[in-house]
């Protein structure tokens, strides 16, 4: 007889969305990562214990965003949720453009599916389906679900993806203010249309992006030009718009992290980063942490765990 886990742990990368011009379809999954122990208890509803990144800010109840993407996912399935421990350990910034919010949702799905595992299976599609319900748009949890470089698209059939291997070449490096941006006003500065010649200009750049990322690093600069969302967004960051102009008139692929404020340098080599993090370290204005990252190609897993409390082999 088939049981059911009681207890999983999981891992969920943190993502980078829009890429420059690609805005609400690429992503990119980076190796900072939050970590979840959740263990079934006898009793109903949740406790959640937070270390890092959001300790004594985020709730430690049924409401905590982890925990109740967990509840969404077993309804989907048509289960009842038992009462869990969640012990979080955070490292991925909170409102600063590095998907923090699309890992909650997206470790609560993986929760779940783990302490289904055995009774329902949840295949890729559903995991993207659900993920997008609860976060509204797929570009940050596909990249966050499945690793690499996604596409992602929304068809009449709900949100598909397309995962691609980055170039070797490619040194993604991410610098972090100690302000904060919401997205929700990030995407109220965007305007409800724009004109012809813009929208052709980021699907040119959208496509040579793809190249750059996957074939040709060394065509970075001109691929992550954007005209979509990045300038009616400027005024709500200064230092960040300030950054990314620096940055750029000196030869660096530097980017808006998602809705912000962190930049991404897409570097095509680690010599090239270092020149970024130094020329930021020592003309930049405000204080920005450098992180020098890997791309994540595994995506978010999740691991039964034993009475030994030994890890089983990862599963998807």
């Amino acid at each position: 007889m088939t049981t059911t886990p009681r207890r999983v742990a999981v891992k969920v990368p943190a993502t980078t969305a829009n890429l420059g011009p690609g805005f609400d379809t690429l992503g990119l999954a980076l190796s900072v990562y939050d970590e979840l122990d959740v263990q079934v208890r006898d009793e109903p509803g949740a406790h959640v214990t937070v270390h890092g990144v959001g300790a004594g800010e985020v709730p430690t109840d049924e409401s905590n965003l982890v925990v109740s993407s967990m509840a969404y996912t077993f309804e989907a399935m048509g289960r009842r949720m038992p009462g869990v421990n969640v012990t979080a350990r955070n490292t991925i910034p909170h409102g600063r453009g590095l998907g923090s919010s699309g890992a909650a949702v997206v470790s609560g799905i993986m929760a779940a599916k783990g302490l289904l595992q055995g009774d329902v299976e949840i295949d890729a599609d559903t995991l993207l389906r659900i993920a997008t319900d609860l976060e509204g748009h797929p570009d940050n949890v596909a990249p966050a679900l499945f690793g690499g470089l996604t596409i992602a698209w929304l068809t009449t059939s709900g949100p598909k993806q397309k995962r691609l291997i980055v170039h070797r070449g490619v040194a993604p490096l991410v610098f972090v203010p100690q302000f904060t941006m919401s997205t929700k006003l990030a995407r109220s500065l965007q305007p409800a249309s724009v004109p012809h010649e813009d929208a052709i200009f980021n699907v040119s750049r959208s496509a040579l992006l793809i190249a750059a990322l996957t074939q040709s690093p060394e065509l970075m600069l001109a691929a992550t030009e954007d005209k979509l969302h990045q300038n009616y967004r400027a005024a709500a960051m200064p230092e960040t718009a300030k950054l990314v102009t620096l940055l750029r008139n000196a030869g660096y692929a530097a980017v808006v992290s998602g809705a912000g404020p962190s930049i991404l340098v897409l570097a095509d080599g680690p010599g090239q980063r270092l020149a970024a993090a130094e020329l930021v370290a020592t003309q930049a204005d405000t204080p920005w942490q450098a992180m020098m990252l890997a791309v994540d190609f595994k995506g978010a897993t999740v691991t039964p765990v034993d009475d030994d409390e030994r890890l089983a082999p990862e599963s998807r």
